[in-house]
C-alpha cells in the first residue's frame, strides 16, 4: 500500500470533525425529543392501572391492569404451587426410590418419571381444579366477583384437598412454631397449612418407598448368597438379581399396583 498525502490528510480531518458534530448534534436532538415527548402526552396518559377502589366491606380492589401485572408475577411462582401443594411430590419420590429398588439407574429416565408423575398430578388434582374453576375462575372472569373473593374462593378447595392429606401432629407442629392456637384443623392458615402438608406427604412418600424396597432387597440378598455359597466372588449380584427383579415386577403387573396405590392413597377410587 502507498503513502497516503499528508495535505490530503489535513484536509480531511476538518471534514471529519464537522460529521462528527453533525452526528452528536442530531443524537441529542433525538434524546430530547424522546424525553419531552412523554411530558407533552402527559394528560392523554391512561392511569386506570393504578386505580384504587374501595369496597364497602373497607377492602381495596386494584385497577384490572395492576391485577393482570400481579397475575403474571404469580405464574412465576407456578412450578413451586405445582410441587408443593399438590401430589406431584409424593409421586415423584416414589417413583424414583421404585427405579432405585430395581437398580435400574437411568430407565426410566428422569423425564419419563416426571412427565407420568406430572399426569397423574393433573389426574388426581382433577376434582380440585373444577371446583376452583368453577367457584373462582369462572365467577371472576364473568364479572360476579372481585380479585379478593375470588382468591379467597379458590384457596378453599386446595386448603381442603391438603388439610385432608396433612398428619395432625405435623400440622400441630408447625402451628407451634407459628404460635397460632385454632379450635379446628379447617382454619388452619395456609402458611401453616403448606409446610405441613409437605412434611406429611414427605413422610407418606417414604413409608410407600420402603414397602417397595423390601421384595427387591430380599431378591438381592437371595441371589447375593447364592453366588458366596457358589464361589462366585468376582461377579456382581447387582447384575445377576436385575433379571429376576424385572420378572418379578412384570409377573405382578407392577406398573398397575404402582399406581393404583398411589392413586386410592389419595382416596380416590375407594369406597367411603
Amino acid at each position: 500500500m502507498g503513502r497516503r498525502d499528508p495535505a490530503a490528510l489535513r484536509a480531511l480531518l476538518p471534514r471529519l470533525l464537522r460529521t462528527f458534530k453533525l452526528s452528536a448534534a442530531l443524537a441529542a436532538l433525538l434524546g430530547a425529543l424522546l424525553c419531552l415527548t412523554p411530558l407533552a402526552l402527559g394528560a392523554d396518559l391512561d392511569l386506570e392501572a393504578f386505580t384504587v377502589k374501595t369496597n364497602p366491606d373497607g377492602t381495596q380492589d386494584y385497577g384490572i391492569k395492576v391485577q393482570a401485572l400481579l397475575l403474571m408475577t404469580f405464574l412465576s411462582f407456578l412450578p413451586s404451587v405445582v410441587v408443593m401443594m399438590t401430589s406431584f411430590a409424593r409421586i415423584t419420590i416414589v417413583l424414583a426410590i421404585l427405579r432405585q429398588a430395581m437398580g435400574l439407574q437411568t430407565s426410566p429416565s428422569n423425564q419419563i418419571i416426571i412427565g407420568m408423575a406430572l399426569f397423574l398430578t393433573m389426574f388426581i388434582m382433577s376434582p380440585v381444579f373444577d371446583e376452583i374453576y368453577t367457584e373462582a375462575i369462572e365467577p371472576y372472569t364473568n364479572d360476579q366477583i372481585e380479585a379478593r373473593e375470588a382468591l379467597d374462593r379458590g384457596q378453599r378447595p386446595l386448603h381442603r384437598f391438603m388439610l385432608s392429606q396433612t398428619r395432625a401432629t405435623d400440622l400441630g407442629l408447625f402451628l407451634d412454631f407459628a404460635n397460632l392456637s385454632v379450635d379446628k384443623p379447617e382454619d388452619a392458615p395456609m402458611r401453616v397449612l403448606i409446610p405441613a402438608y409437605m412434611m406429611s406427604e414427605l413422610k407418606t412418600a417414604f413409608q410407600m418407598g420402603f414397602m417397595l424396597f423390601l421384595p427387591f432387597l430380599i431378591i438381592d440378598l437371595v441371589v447375593a448368597s447364592i453366588l458366596m455359597a457358589m464361589g462366585m466372588m468376582m461377579l456382581s449380584p447387582m447384575i445377576v438379581s436385575l433379571p429376576f427383579k424385572l420378572m418379578l415386577f412384570v409377573m405382578v403387573d407392577g406398573w398397575a399396583l404402582v399406581m393404583g396405590t398411589l392413586v386410592s392413597s389419595y382416596g380416590i377410587g375407594v369406597a367411603t
